[in-house]
């Protein structure tokens, strides 16, 4: 992952962190929301044996990506924050 250099022609490390820190926030509480889709048992056991497997199994594709990109404006924020302390 490329990590933005803090110059005096740029964006400042502060700026940076702050706006990091929001998407950080706003991501960490759609993972909230999207935990609380997480599929029953329940609402699967009419349909067929396999239709609870399915349904876990494409709950997990839909949080992955948004888990990874999570993790990486983590790392982003981290950086600017280091920005920040130097």
């Amino acid at each position: 992952m490329k990590l933005p250099t803090f110059h005096l022609n740029g964006s400042s490390a502060a700026a940076l962190r702050d706006e990091y820190r929001a998407a950080y926030a706003a991501l960490g509480a759609a993972l909230t929301a999207l935990a609380a889709t997480h599929p029953h048992g329940s609402d699967y056991y009419p349909q067929d044996d396999d239709a609870f497997r399915a349904a876990l199994a494409e709950h997990r594709t839909r949080v992955a990506p948004l888990t990874n990109v999570h993790t990486e404006i983590g790392a982003l924020y981290a950086h600017c924050q280091e920005g920040v302390e130097t």
